[in-house]
């Protein structure tokens, strides 16, 4: 892509700034229509004055009437040039736009000049078409006119006196004026045509980067407040006004600045916050403080002041903005993370000493144990098994992606039916009642997908959804749907809602709100998932009025000519 629109030394190259030529920025040449618009309407009323000077000369019989009649031509064909637009930048001298407007008006005035009567001079007139030429279009075009009109005045002393007379004196005086004229105005437009492509340029450049930063402060999880220096808040970013209390249903455009400074200053965080500011002018260290939100619960921020000098009486602090709760959530799943990977490592230690303790409990059962030892035999098996699955959910964790052939080698399933046998199986070990609802809306369709890995998906899922949804009927919803490509098995549950720390880490392992889980199974459903080119993601849902969560599972469909 060109830059050649921009300086050798614009700061732009070096750092922050579009690359690309500008629209109207690419030829200083090229006239604003604004301009053309103008010159062309002075031009009408140049054929209007003149055709008014030379009725006058003809009503007392000093202008014959040929004369008036092209005066008379031209106003009509400069009222007829107001149609016409601007010239492209890239117009030759001899374009037909040229031709219409500055060479057919040399034209006129050295008709007038050469062989009209009565004694007017028309040389004043000549000045026009080089200005029109020197504003509007290339320097050629402003020198070739100064040329043209000067040789038909030369022509015109050399008609009417001899050589080296005071005509030639007066047509060398004016050629040389038309050629200043050309030269000083074309310099002149130039110029102003550079400064004004370097103001777009620059402002260009300033919404570019007002954009930018924009869309940075927009994703930052951190707060951003900017109060002047009465402590009035100038810009917040989304995460703050969160922070704050504001939630997006309360402001009608969210990502508008103006929006969210007005929905911040009446909130009671707001308030506690500029108390703070108030009696410790110019803070800069680090504080943590408790706001209200106005449902009554409070936050825990973390308040970073920053103050930024903009020159003389110009004064701006800059807050950065962190929930406490958040970034305490963010290191404990971080800590979860890297335990992870190290019970991966001790899982394999396990194995061993758990497949012992598994061989030695049977081996007590072939014995011919009494009741009470056979109570406890099973709830040995039963621990045997769970630590079991926990280790193999680990070491799964901790393998590699499987490869393209696990998919090609993977059975077609007929999605409705499936889910139904899955739903009656798991039914069978936690009945449910009214609390299980099912709408199962694909009866065509087919993914491919192994029964094993999808039956754990779902499984996985509504354990997940059992754990947390609450025992009113319709508390837990198994749906299924299809579009014209992938077709979509969600599991929904009239849960609580899942705060910002854990949602964004809600399919990572070891992240859960929950005690006794080991926050795999979400983790290991979206590496099965991703197996056969499908996805597994979490949306806020509503079904039948209540809000909860919705975990679906997105698969490309089968068609009939795949093998």
């Amino acid at each position: 892509m060109s830059t050649d629109a921009w300086p050798k030394d614009d700061p732009a190259r070096a750092g922050l700034g579009p690359s690309w030529p500008l629209p109207g920025a690419r030829d200083a040449a090229a006239p604003p229509v604004r301009l053309w618009r103008l010159l062309l309407w002075v031009r009408v009323l140049l054929a209007l004055g003149l055709l008014a000077l030379e009725s006058v000369g003809w009503y007392h019989g000093q202008t014959t009437a040929w004369v008036l009649a092209l005066n008379a031509l031209f106003v009509a064909w400069t009222v007829v040039g107001l149609a016409l637009g601007p010239p492209a930048h890239t117009a030759g001298v001899w374009s037909p736009l040229w031709l219409l407007t500055v060479w057919a008006d040399l034209a006129v005035f050295a008709a007038l000049e050469v062989l009209a009567t009565g004694g007017l001079n028309f040389t004043p007139l000549f000045v026009w078409p080089v200005l029109l030429a020197a504003v509007l279009g290339p320097p050629r075009l402003a020198l070739g006119a100064a040329a043209a009109g000067t040789l038909v005045l030369l022509g015109r002393a050399a008609a009417v006196d001899t050589l080296g007379g005071a005509a030639w004196l007066q047509a060398g005086v004016t050629g040389t004026g038309l050629f200043a004229v050309a030269l000083l105005a074309a310099h002149l437009t130039t110029r102003l045509a550079a400064e004004a492509a370097a103001a777009r340029h620059g402002e260009a450049r300033a919404r570019l980067q007002t954009e930018v930063n924009r869309l940075i402060a927009r994703g930052l999880q951190e707060g951003i407040v900017v109060t002047d220096g009465a402590g009035h808040p100038r810009y917040v970013n989304p995460a703050a006004a969160r922070m704050l209390g504001v939630g997006d249903e309360s402001v009608a455009a969210p990502d508008d600045p103006e929006a969210l400074v007005a929905a911040v200053g009446g909130t009671p965080a707001w308030q506690a916050l500029a108390h703070w500011l108030t009696t410790q002018p110019h803070p800069t260290e680090t504080h943590d403080l408790t706001l209200p939100l106005p449902d009554g619960r409070q936050r825990r921020v973390r308040v970073q002041p920053r103050l930024a000098d903009l020159g003389p009486g110009l004064v701006a602090e800059v807050l950065l903005l962190q929930d406490l709760h958040a970034l305490e959530q963010r290191i404990h799943t971080e800590k979860l993370a890297a335990m992870g990977r190290v019970s991966a490592a001790v899982a394999h230690e396990i194995r061993n000493p758990l497949a012992a303790i598994a061989q030695a409990s049977a081996l007590l059962q072939e014995d011919d144990p009494s009741a009470a030892q056979r109570r406890l035999l099973t709830l040995i098996e039963q621990n045997v098994r769970r630590l079991a699955r926990t280790v193999d959910d680990v070491l799964e964790a901790a393998r590699n992606p499987w490869s393209d052939a696990v998919t090609g080698s993977a059975g077609v399933l007929a999605l409705d039916p499936f889910v139904d046998a899955v739903l009656r199986d798991w039914l069978a070990q936690r009945p449910q009642g009214a609390r299980l609802q099912t709408s199962l809306a694909a009866p065509s369709a087919q993914v491919r997908f192994d029964p094993e890995h999808l039956r754990r998906v779902l499984v996985n899922l509504l354990d997940n959804a059992d754990r947390h949804a609450s025992a009113s009927p319709g508390a837990i919803r198994v749906e299924t749907h299809s579009d014209a490509h992938h077709a979509h098995l969600s599991v929904w549950s009239d849960s609580p809602p899942i705060g910002a720390p854990l949602r964004d880490h809600l399919l990572e392992p070891f992240a859960s709100a929950h005690s006794r889980s080991s926050g795999l199974g979400l983790f290991l459903s979206r590496e099965l998932c991703q197996r056969y080119h499908a996805s597994l993601h979490h949306e806020v849902a509503t079904r039948a009025g209540r809000a909860g969560n919705a975990f679906v599972v997105s698969v490309p469909l089968s068609t009939p000519s795949e093998p």
